[in-house]
């Protein structure tokens, strides 16, 4: 399969994945959500069940992954690609290496949570050499794809949310221009979150 067929999987996934995170939120959670896909064939898609497990642990990835091999019948996702609309964090890292996903597709980026972008679970070339029978080879990783559309899931959610969210620094990608900054929400800073 050449590159240009390789974007086109990719986009369309992620189109999916940002569909799906729409949902949770008429579901009670935050607009999260992942996929776990197998060239163009869907595995598996799950959002946050956060709020409706009352469980801090059911992050989309985490789901997308228990239930991934469940279906498959293995511990090893290697040969997959995993879809999330943010980028995941730490706790969704570890088991994306553990399970030796082979690339790793996010829209949002978490500088502030993120496991790429801020703690380099995902690019950690150590952990592998260490473990090897515990943490698969670096994933291929792909950020920032779509990030406009998911954003705007998260913003059309609750805008005051998501002001908060991008003035903390916690989600999304740098505005690079004044056009793009005057369309970011501005917010006071309101008590911490606690949904």
């Amino acid at each position: 399969m050449d590159q240009q067929a390789h974007k086109a999987i990719d986009r369309k996934m992620m189109a999916r994945c940002i569909e799906l995170s729409k949902s949770a939120r008429k579901l009670g959670e935050f607009p999260f959500a992942a996929l776990i896909c197998r060239k163009d064939e869907v595995i598996v898609e799950a959002i946050n069940r956060v709020a409706r497990d009352a469980d801090v642990t059911r992050h989309a990835e985490i789901v997308a992954i228990s239930e991934a091999q469940k279906v498959l019948g293995r511990k090893n996702l290697s040969g997959c690609t995993i879809y999330s609309t943010v980028e995941p964090c730490p706790m969704c890292s570890f088991p994306i290496r553990e399970t030796r996903i082979r690339k790793v597709v996010y829209a949002i980026k978490s500088p502030m949570m993120g496991g790429h972008s801020k703690f380099s679970i995902l690019s950690d070339r150590e952990i592998s050499r260490v473990m090897p029978e515990v943490f698969g080879d670096v994933p291929e990783v792909i950020d920032g794809l779509m990030h406009r559309e998911a954003e705007m899931v998260w913003r059309r959610w609750n805008p005051i949310i998501w002001g908060v969210i991008r003035h903390r620094g916690c989600f999304g990608h740098h505005k690079q221009n004044k056009e793009a900054e005057d369309e970011a929400i501005q917010a006071p800073l309101p008590a911490p979150l606690r949904p």
